[in-house]
């Protein structure tokens, strides 16, 4: 409305008019001056905003936008304060106050003064050069936001088509009487405090981010525990979960696995492949509206998994080997596998978790053992007999028994083995001696021949190298040492009839 009116009044300059009508123009001018008292209040309220939203939620990118904030109101400043200077120096060149009315000039109708000052010596177009430059700083501070940048009013409009003016300066300011002027320059420091205000207003959206509204609610449940048993109690926190149906900050992780979510709920589903407590570890990432930075919330949770099962125990067949690890699998109907204790006694019994309900026992003394296992507020004790490892079994080479043998194949042999067959434990077990007897055919033997180790010794190899059809070889007081053994053990003997 204000530019409106400043429009009509100067199209009347053409015309003859009164005394009232270069009157208006100062009234004009007061008017814009206190519009422009609105705005400043108003910039400086934004600012404050500004300075309290980047304490609220400081960030480095707050406190850039703070700082743009700061120098806009600066720069517009400067600007207003540069055009105020001109305002004075033109009041003082139009005669000073007049002394009917000291807020107007005494030559209020000169048009020689203006074109003198504006065109003949320049000032117009140091005031277009102040007009750019201060618009090219306001557009820096606002990321030349297209948005923003066409709502700052002040600019250098171009001439119309059909003036005479050879430039802005001649088409604003030559001969125009000076009680026209003032306005004009008013409206130019109004121009610049409102842009001052669009700049202010993309200032305070970046600091203080969007607003988001929590329009949906769920309730939530994280029991202290997820397994119980009869008699005990049962505790869980309950809270009202709340959510933006509309936002898209968040996001929901679950061992680095991302998860979808529907109306700000996350389902997370596992198979678990062994029995015991299973924990996963959730991550929530929120991106704050205020300062664009996500921030995350971690917890880790935890859940027992059991399994449905049928246990058989056959009393003499519960048997723990020395120097094996024996492997056992431990559980207690309605007790956390976390809660469950096993001890053991006798037997030289040693017991190490292995997780999961998983247990190795390892034992040194033949007799018995017992395992105890409690938890829960129950307990049980299993009692167990304790074994040294079966005997191993004489083997020529690791796979021949006592029989006729080519004399190829029996050459190619090279010592005697103890293998344990039928042993469901990894164990092995190592010959430590044996003697050795040849007979060759339709000779006497040879004296017993002794041999440390499992591999046959040179005088034994060579008899082995002269093995004829009907020629006998005997392998005497095998002895072997296994796991868990103090001293070696008998293994018998071999004998072979060379084909």
């Amino acid at each position: 409305m204000i530019n409106l009116m400043y429009l009509v009044l100067t199209a009347l300059l053409a015309l003859n008019v009164s005394a009232e009508v270069m009157n208006a123009f100062f009234s004009l001018d007061k008017g814009m001056k206190d519009s422009r008292t609105i705005v400043e209040r108003n910039n400086e309220q934004l600012t404050a905003a500004i300075e309290k939203g980047a304490k609220d939620y400081p960030s480095p990118s707050a406190e850039d936008y703070k700082n743009r904030a700061i120098k806009a109101q600066q720069l517009t400043n400067d600007f207003v304060n540069y055009i105020e200077t001109i305002r004075k120096d033109l009041f003082e060149k139009a005669g000073g106050p007049n002394p009917k009315n000291p807020t107007q000039p005494k030559d209020i109708r000169n048009k020689d003064i203006t074109t003198k000052m504006f065109v003949n010596e320049g000032l117009g177009n140091e005031i277009v050069t102040r007009i750019q430059s201060t618009r090219e700083e306001l557009m820096k501070l606002v990321d030349n936001d297209a948005a923003v940048v066409s709502a700052f009013p002040l600019d250098v409009e171009p001439l119309p088509e059909d003036t005479k003016a050879k430039n802005w300066p001649e088409y604003k300011f030559k001969q125009m009487p000076v009680s026209a002027v003032f306005p004009l320059l008013g409206k130019i420091q109004s121009d610049a405090k409102s842009s001052a205000t669009a700049a202010l207003n993309y200032c305070l959206k970046k600091v203080g981010g969007e607003d988001i509204k929590f329009d949906k609610f769920v309730p939530g449940v994280n029991p202290k525990k997820n397994y119980v048993i009869l008699g005990e109690s049962f505790e869980a926190d309950v809270f009202m979960s709340a959510f933006s149906s509309k936002a898209d900050n968040v996001t929901v992780n679950v061992d680095g696995q991302n998860i979808p979510l529907k109306e700000g709920v996350g389902i997370y589903t596992s198979k678990p492949g062994s029995v015991g407590e299973k924990k996963y570890n959730v991550t929530i990432n929120v991106k704050n509206p205020a300062t664009g930075l996500v921030e995350s919330v971690k917890k880790e949770f935890s859940y027992e998994v059991g399994q449905r099962s049928v246990a058989i125990s056959l009393d003499k067949m519960n048997v723990f080997y020395i120097g094996v690890p024996n492997p056992i699998t431990v559980s207690a109907a309605g007790v956390s596998s976390n809660e469950v204790k096993v001890s053991g006694s006798g037997g030289g019994i040693s017991i190490t978790s292995a997780g999961g309900g998983k247990h190795v026992v390892t034992v040194s003394t033949p007799g018995e053992a017992s395992l105890t296992v409690s938890g829960g507020g129950a307990s049980s004790t299993f009692t167990y007999r304790v074994k040294r490892i079966p005997d191993p079994t004489p083997l020529l080479g690791a796979k021949h028994k006592s029989k006729a043998m080519g004399n190829g194949e029996f050459k190619a042999q090279s010592g005697i083995a103890a293998i344990l067959e039928n042993f469901d434990f990894e164990a092995r077990c190592e010959v430590v001696g044996f003697e050795a007897t040849y007979l060759k055919k339709r000779q006497d033997p040879t004296p017993d021949i002794p041999n440390n180790g499992a591999r046959f010794n040179e005088k034994i190899q060579g008899y082995v190298n002269m093995a004829g059809p009907g020629d006998q070889y005997f392998f005497d007081n095998v002895k072997a040492r296994c796991p868990g053994d103090a001293q070696p053990r008998n293994l018998g003997a071999l004998s072979f009839k060379i084909r």
